[in-house]
């Protein structure tokens, strides 16, 4: 049996395909990452496995349960954390996992017990009697993890959970997500920062507006690009058709340039000779460079190589700059 899956899956919000034709098979207590920027459709699929959506067009399904037909069977199985921390402020953190979990169905003892056990793991135990508008975002972002795990489901979203996090935070949910899988807890993890998925995922699916681009595990997707990348960045901006031109004589897959940055990536085949080849064609081009690099592609060279966006990319863990909660 799958954790979960799509069959085509299409949701429109008016003219707008948020999710279009989209299939995803996911295998009991792995992670599977859903990686992609904002308004990819990311959201969208969460919500339709976890019957918040009605799909309009194709089939999902969560440990066989069908989402439209089996609604009640879904949600028994399932938690949920969002991308925002779903807590009230004016509870105490103690409260909002308690109430989450007499929701659930368990009873005072149990849910009394799962709340203990839970803040104590994620190491809010000392702040648990405190109104939860006194904690920081990395505190608030653990008490909703908390919450999502007091009924022990079988399969978790977890939409973007670190989103705004500091590294340090981070790193904390990183840790409670691999020890729930090692539980026997199934997770579909959205994110658009790349170290995450990269980190994390068993499996990952890329996505851009509305659809799947691209699927395997991250090893699987970086040889797709195959060889290395050369990257160097320019002086002048107005040097790009220029570089380009250089650049596509040294690979079969289009290069990518970062309007921001300056920086021109270049898949390669041969490596360091590759990088000798370019730096000689750079300076016979009387190009004025400021780095010249050559590197194992990453996520992000997969993900410009096969989208060609360079504007809506998701970022990187240790650089963006995100909106706060």
């Amino acid at each position: 049996m799958n954790a979960f899956e799509t069959k085509h899956l299409l949701k429109r919000f008016g003219e707008l395909k948020a999710v279009d034709d989209v299939t995803l098979i996911a295998p009991e207590n792995k992670i599977f990452g859903l990686l992609g920027p904002n308004g990819a459709g990311k959201t969208t699929i969460i919500k339709v496995l976890s019957t918040l959506h009605v799909p309009d067009k194709g089939s999902a399904q969560v440990l066989g349960f069908d989402v439209v037909e089996e609604p009640q069977k879904v949600r028994e199985a399932i938690g949920l954390a969002g991308q925002y921390a779903a807590v009230d402020e004016f509870q105490t953190g103690y409260e909002n996992v308690y109430m989450t979990g007499r929701l659930y169905g368990l009873g005072r003892a149990e849910a009394k017990k799962r709340t203990d056990e839970l803040l104590e793991r994620l190491d809010l135990k000392e702040a648990a009697n405190r109104p939860v508008r006194t904690y920081s975002g990395g505190m608030r972002r653990r008490l909703d993890v908390g919450a999502s795990l007091v009924g022990r489901p079988k399969v978790l979203f977890l939409d973007e959970p670190t989103s705004g996090l500091d590294p340090k935070s981070r790193l904390d949910i990183w840790q409670i997500i691999r020890e729930l899988v090692q539980a026997g807890t199934s997770i579909l993890l959205t994110t658009q920062y790349l170290e995450e998925a990269d980190e994390l995922a068993d499996q990952i699916a890329i996505i851009n507006k509305g659809k799947v681009i691209a699927e395997g595990t991250s090893d699987e997707l970086k040889t797709q690009l195959g060889g290395d990348i050369v990257e160097f960045g320019l002086e002048n901006a107005g040097d790009q058709a220029r570089a380009m031109e250089v650049a596509h004589k040294f690979s079969k897959a289009a290069p990518s340039f970062n309007e921001t940055t300056l920086q021109l990536a270049v898949p390669v085949a041969h490596g360091a000779k590759s990088l000798a080849e370019i730096a000689g064609a750079v300076s016979n081009a009387n190009l004025k460079i400021s780095t010249l690099s050559l590197h194992r592609p990453s996520l992000d060279d997969v993900f410009l190589a096969l989208t060609g966006d360079k504007t809506e990319q998701p970022k990187s863990a240790s650089t963006a700059n995100r909106r706060p909660f």
